[in-house]
């Protein structure tokens, strides 16, 4: 099965990693066909492990390795293009589009909270098959009412978020490889 491994808190906090590394270690676990696409911690790799084995041995590995708590979340190659395909939002020059890669049920805690929150013009968010979908004017994304709540602990081991046009990468990265 090919997955891609999407990674939390990659390059910030302190926490650096280069992406040769990422994947060196993701070779010496066990895993195949590995590359990443991006400094943003995007992991492609084959794997006859069980998603749920593979979560534990990946994240032990990076946190062992790279001395922190490491979270990820894994997509199969169809379920990443199914999301990208599925994007309910108009690409535009004026705004961002991000997906969020979590837990069970994630995506009705944002869903919640951006309802929740205060919004700015244009700001929308919606949940297609499980997913949920955030839109937001370019310069307010870190200002943003939802864009705080991203940061908070509490969601740091429930989801991790990519651009749309991160996902678009990752897919043809797939197609190609």
């Amino acid at each position: 099965m090919r997955y891609c491994a999407f990674l939390r808190g990659v390059n910030v906090n302190g926490t650096s990693m280069k992406m040769a590394e990422v994947c060196k270690i993701f070779s010496e676990v066990g895993m195949k066909e590995v590359s990443s696409v991006l400094a943003t911690g995007n992991i492609l790799f084959s794997s006859a492990i069980n998603r749920s084995e593979l979560k534990i041995i990946l994240e032990k590995a990076l946190s062992d390795y790279f001395h922190y708590e490491a979270f990820l979340f894994l997509k199969t190659e169809n379920e990443v293009a199914e999301i990208f395909a599925e994007n309910p939002f108009a690409k535009s020059d004026d705004s961002h589009i991000y997906i969020f890669i979590g837990i069970e049920g994630i995506e009705d805690l944002l869903l919640q909270e951006f309802n929740d929150s205060i919004k700015s013009e244009n700001e929308k968010g919606a949940i297609v098959d499980q997913t949920f979908y955030w839109q937001i004017s370019k310069g307010y994304t870190l200002d943003s009412n939802f864009g705080k709540i991203l940061g908070k602990k509490s969601m740091k081991e429930k989801m991790t978020s990519r651009n749309l046009n991160t996902i678009e990468k990752i897919v043809k990265k797939f197609q190609y490889n």
